[in-house]
């Protein structure tokens, strides 16, 4: 096995645990969200079919400085309310969604950057 293939296993491994867990933070969490009449029309613009699970997990990620920047730009109908997702979300949504994002962008960053190295001739 090569360097590049060993080097590309690690976040793949990650990316497939970002998968599940963001089947499971859908299912246990923007379900949720997505019934409640105060939060349904909140959860951000949706580009394609899933798309408010990304923005749900985002919201309940970022610093709360970031989210206030967000709120008074004008496009902030594009993102989730987080103000109205912290009142409606529990302690272990709010855990599930951080680590589904991070690893999320962890293992597209990673996926990313190897893949731009090799381009570059890094790995031979």
């Amino acid at each position: 096995m090569s360097l590049l293939a060993k080097l590309l296993a690690m976040p793949a491994a990650l990316a497939f645990v970002a998968c599940v867990l963001y089947v499971l933070f859908g299912q246990v969490t923007v379900r949720k969200l997505r019934k409640n009449p105060e939060t349904k029309g909140r959860l951000g613009i949706e580009f394609a079919s899933g798309w408010d699970i990304l923005n749900v997990a985002s919201a309940l990620s970022r610093p709360k400085w970031l989210n206030r920047k967000y709120k008074k730009s004008r496009l902030s109908s594009l993102v989730a309310n987080s103000d109205l997702l912290y009142q409606n979300t529990t302690l272990f949504d709010r855990i599930l969604a951080r680590t589904f994002w991070f690893s999320y962008v962890i293992s597209g960053t990673c996926i990313i950057l190897i893949l731009v190295l090799n381009w570059c001739g890094v790995f031979g």
